[in-house]
């Protein structure tokens, strides 16, 4: 060349310059038509600008069948590498839908599982950002076993450090569970969607008809499966969102989550909640209000928002300090555990453990929704898969009854007698076996039948149950409670706790896994 630069420096640039492009700039467009980013353009904006180390830019897959081996493009349909999100250190993968339609090759997996065994080693989040037609046929068994060596690692990161996954495509039959493993889920509306089996297998072997969207869309999964745990617009929002996710929890299983802005007063009292909670036992009102009022700023990132409504999870920060939030919902089925509610808690107090996120419990709770429909489908195991995620958690959990604490359901939400470690109640708190009609109608069956006069009888009865047993003082008595307390100092009650049990120190026995009721 006239400068006297090596050509081989020009060489690299054109290497460079193509893998850039993925698939080329009519499947770039292609894509955009349908409303999406593409691999390159979402890793750009999640990351903090000018960060991104790209690995393996120029690997090719290595098939020779099928006229494959005249059909390469460098990187071969899957983008990885690291980058700093929020100024910490991230793994990320994008899967590159202009590149065969994103499909997993045998030389894709080895790219993916190069990024997830060093983000393992760094100790730093992976993030994957799935959009892919699924595994390449042309490759066979290869492509499969590319899969399940992904399925390992996702296995051994679950719980060493965080995994989450945007779903911005299609996402089908074997490439689900790779998401599945992780512990958050994404899901961009009318543009993505999962599902084992498509709407041509579902009409061939069960003759029912129905759409991607109906079948795995966003909505079928954020509401009615509970697969995915956020569904956004589009695409931009759903990076948002993970980085905003990211901003609550630690890069692994050894740190602290980061602080908070810590603006807001943690000595702020607020009023409100003297009289949030209705005098009529029976009467409605909204848990999400009761936080938003006492954590900072009322800034709650809420977890699987459309399912299993009759209880709500999610993140906040109380004192600048990130707490997972678990409520029951007294709007819903009067805040009832059912299987749905069940399995959501559970899994969402056991990523909280894993990661060194204190619990807040905020429990109002009547009991476990009867009927044949939840005995039939394992209201039993699932509902103690709730209570063995709380017996089994050691970060520092704090409880506050609001309301109704009956039965069974007192036990599970994180009672003193599972370790909890601060558990209080406001004075409308009502701590018994059940409600005070049902109670008089076991206990004083035959009086009642007995009476001149039984619907005064029964009324008498419950009244005099009421003043005895529907308070907080009882269980105060015994200790299983620690205080009492006025709701407007429930803020600052709770990050004074939180401030003094920060050096908590609890193990489980030494085994080699507990045997969770799956």
């Amino acid at each position: 060349m006239s400068n006297g630069e090596d050509p081989r420096i020009e060489e690299l640039r054109e290497r460079r310059e193509a893998a850039q492009l993925g698939g080329g700039t009519a499947a770039i467009q292609k894509q955009h038509d349908r409303g999406k980013l593409t691999a390159r353009e979402r890793v750009e904006l999640f990351v903090d600008e000018g960060t991104f180390e790209e690995m393996d830019p120029f690997k090719i897959h290595r098939c020779r069948d099928f006229g494959m081996e005249s059909r390469t493009f460098p990187g071969d349909g899957v983008i990885t590498g690291l980058g700093r999100v929020n100024g910490r250190v991230t793994a990320i993968f994008a899967q590159d839908f202009t590149v065969f339609g994103g499909s997993l090759s045998g030389a894709n997996a080895e790219k993916v599982c190069k990024l997830m065994d060093t983000a393992m080693k760094l100790g730093c989040p992976i993030i994957g950002l799935n959009d892919s037609g699924g595994a390449r046929i042309q490759e066979g068994v290869v492509s499969l076993g590319g899969y399940a060596d992904i399925f390992l690692r996702n296995t051994l990161a679950s719980g060493l450090v965080p995994q989450l996954s945007a779903v911005m495509g299609p996402c089908a039959g074997g490439a689900v569970y790779s998401p599945a493993i992780t512990d958050f889920i994404v899901m961009v509306e009318k543009t993505s969607y999962m599902y084992v089996t498509g709407p041509a297998v579902v009409k061939t072997v069960t003759h029912e008809e129905v759409t991607h969207e109906d079948l795995g869309g966003a909505s079928a999964h954020s509401e009615k499966s509970g697969v995915a745990h956020f569904r956004v617009p589009e695409d931009a929002s759903a990076l948002a969102l993970l980085k905003r996710l990211l901003s609550f929890i630690p890069q692994n299983n050894t740190e602290m989550p980061p602080p908070g802005p810590g603006t807001d007063d943690p000595n702020r009292t607020e009023e409100r909640l003297n009289s949030i909670v209705p005098a009529d036992p029976n009467k409605p009102y909204d848990m999400r209000e009761v936080v938003r009022l006492i954590v900072d700023d009322g800034d709650f990132l809420e977890v699987h928002e459309h399912y299993a409504e009759n209880i709500v999870v999610g993140f906040a920060h109380l004192g600048g300090r990130t707490v997972g939030i678990i409520g029951n919902q007294p709007q819903v089925l009067a805040g009832c555990l059912d299987v749905a509610a069940s399995l959501k808690g559970a899994r969402f107090v056991r990523f909280c453990d894993c990661f060194n996120i204190p619990l807040v419990t905020f429990e109002d709770v009547p009991g476990f929704l009867p009927g044949t429909d939840q005995e039939w489908n394992g209201i039993i195991k699932h509902g103690a898969k709730l209570l063995y995620a709380y017996c089994e958690a050691t970060v520092p959990k704090m409880t506050v009854i609001t309301r109704k604490a009956y039965g069974g359901a007192y036990d599970v939400m994180s009672s003193k007698h599972i370790r909890g470690d601060y558990n209080v109640a406001w004075p409308t708190a009502e701590v018994a076996v059940m409600g005070a009609k049902g109670a008089v109608e076991i206990i004083f069956r035959k009086q009642i039948a007995a009476a001149d006069d039984p619907v005064a009888e029964e009324a008498k009865l419950e009244a005099d149950y009421k003043e005895r047993f529907a308070n907080p003082y009882v269980a105060a008595e015994r200790g299983f409670l620690d205080d009492v307390i006025e709701p407007r100092l429930t803020r600052p009650r709770l990050i004074a706790a939180l401030s003094m049990f920060e050096t908590k120190r609890d193990r489980n026995p030494p085994k080699k896994h507990g045997n969770i009721p799956l």
